[in-house]
């Protein structure tokens, strides 16, 4: 039900922002952003049917991989706790008279039917969060996730891909990087955590932090300079269930983007965008709570290793088992394979600890006896991912884990990377023994696609076939189009064979 006191809130906070225009906002299967702009009358006139019916409508065929122009008619509802207005300083550019400015992130409806009667459209990404909270629910918990979102700013990017038969290039200017003459710069691999003024972002992180807290409500918990040298940063938000998670990433993504663009600068979330640098990653803390009890259920103070539950092992176990096709959501491009390799802090081994970053899930212990921060932390995943069927999928895997008991194996402590080969091989023994898997995740998307052809049945208590088979199709595609070009490279290693 939608919070009519909020609603009116809203109604009066536009009359009083004098708002001219409401940006309504979702994201396509892939994850980007898409918006659509109506006169604020549209709602301030009937706030009640807008919030409860729909704000307007869309062609669902020309948005990627949404439905078929053949039953194309859409509908948006806003969500009135997304309501936030969009600074002025940087939706329009100097001396144009835009308009005062609101948005709101939409749920979709299929069109065609009558008033108030249309379903939610199965394949609207924020569909299916919502829906792995109510799966949640039924079974009693909630969950609450915490991404720490990597981002990378350059001062200017060209890319030129228009003629690939004859020219292909890219060119990134950084005022940080190591290749760059005006000093000081960052050295590659030593960008985490540099005093000002080698921090020559911070100043930029500062003002898309106030923006986030300022107008979006968002409460940001850390922002930094992270480990890669040409201006790689990340900005914490205080955790929140996997659907408002969720768009609080594709708000902050949102908002680094235009911040960027502000300045004339461009800011990207590709996995790996820098060769021979540390890639974007969004390590994703996650814990479940009791719905009624409001109680962590991942905590347990009598647990000498990492005052961890029984519950929560079941849950990691779940992680392990799938995270091979749990890839193919998480990491769904090809950059997010050049980011998963040794040497980069990206990991790679299926395997879990309390403190070992080589493993794919971690338990933070920086103080003990806190049930709050009981948590895990799936390192895997980076920014590339659509975050709403990420968390989805996270809970998936989860609760399998839960429902089979399926028990990871002991932990591992030391550095993957720099284990010893025989000793490696026991280890991968463990794992496919208990876990019926490798030990090492997918070296490229199209091995993580065949794992998700395989194994996807743990998805279907929140994931329909249909959008499964949706997304396989989609990244199929991108897997073997992007693989069919020649590289750059490829021509200096190969040329004269």
């Amino acid at each position: 039900m939608v919070d009519m006191d909020l609603v009116n809130r809203i109604v009066e906070k536009m009359k009083s922002e004098n708002v001219r225009w409401i940006d309504i906002h979702f994201v396509d299967v892939p994850g980007r952003l898409q918006h659509v702009t109506f006169p604020a009358r549209e709602l301030l006139d009937d706030p009640e049917s807008a919030f409860q019916i729909a704000i307007g409508g869309f062609d669902g065929s020309s948005i990627t991989d949404f439905t078929m122009i053949n039953e194309s008619d859409m509908l948006l509802r806003p969500v009135p706790e997304t309501f936030a207005l969009i600074p002025d300083d940087w939706q329009s550019p100097p001396g144009v008279a835009a308009g005062r400015t609101a948005r709101m992130i939409a749920q979709i409806f299929w069109g065609g039917y009558k008033k108030g009667e249309a379903p939610r459209f199965e394949k609207d990404p924020r569909y299916i969060a919502e829906k792995a909270e109510q799966y949640l629910a039924e079974q009693g918990y909630k969950a609450y996730f915490g991404p720490e979102v990597e981002f990378t700013i350059f001062d200017s990017l060209k890319v030129d891909v228009t003629q690939p038969w004859a020219r292909m290039s890219v060119e990134i200017n950084s005022r940080e990087a190591p290749w760059n003459t005006e000093l000081p710069i960052m050295r590659f691999k030593q960008g985490y955590f540099p005093a000002n003024p080698n921090d020559k972002l911070f100043w930029i992180r500062q003002e898309i932090s106030n923006v986030l807290e300022d107008y979006f409500d968002l409460q940001v918990e850390a922002h930094h300079h992270e480990v890669a040298g040409a201006g790689q940063g990340e900005i914490d938000f205080r955790f929140d269930t996997a659907t408002r998670a969720a768009d609080k990433v594709i708000t902050l993504k949102y908002v680094v983007k235009n911040v960027a663009a502000k300045y004339g600068m461009v800011a990207t979330f590709m996995p790996k965008p820098i060769y021979a640098d540390n890639g974007n990653g969004m390590h994703t803390h996650q814990s479940l709570w009791d719905i009624k009890t409001d109680k962590n259920l991942f905590y347990d103070p009598n647990d000498e290793y990492a005052e961890l539950s029984q519950l929560a092992r079941y849950y990691i176990g779940g992680i392990l088992k799938h995270a091979r096709a749990l890839s193919a959501i998480v990491n769904p491009t090809t950059s997010s394979y050049k980011r998963l390799v040794p040497g980069y802090e990206a990991p790679i081994y299926i395997a879990w600890s309390k403190g070992n970053r080589s493993a794919i899930i971690r338990v933070p212990s920086y103080m003990k006896g806190i049930e709050k921060a009981a948590r895990i932390e799936y390192r895997s995943p980076d920014p590339s991912t659509n975050p709403y069927l990420a968390f989805a999928a996270m809970v998936a895997a989860g609760l399998d884990g839960i429902k089979k008991k399926i028990e990871p194996p002991d932990p591992v402590d030391e550095n993957i990377y720099a284990m010893d080969p025989k000793k490696r091989r026991e280890l991968e023994e463990i794992v496919k023994k208990q876990l019926g898997t490798k030990l090492q995740l997918p070296s490229s998307l199209c091995e993580a696609l065949e794992e998700l052809e395989n194994d996807y049945e743990w998805l279907f208590p929140i994931f329909s076939k249909e959008m499964i088979e949706t997304w396989l199709e989609l990244k199929w595609e991108e897997c073997r189009k992007i693989g069919a070009y020649p590289h750059p490279v490829e021509y200096y290693e190969y040329f004269d064979i």
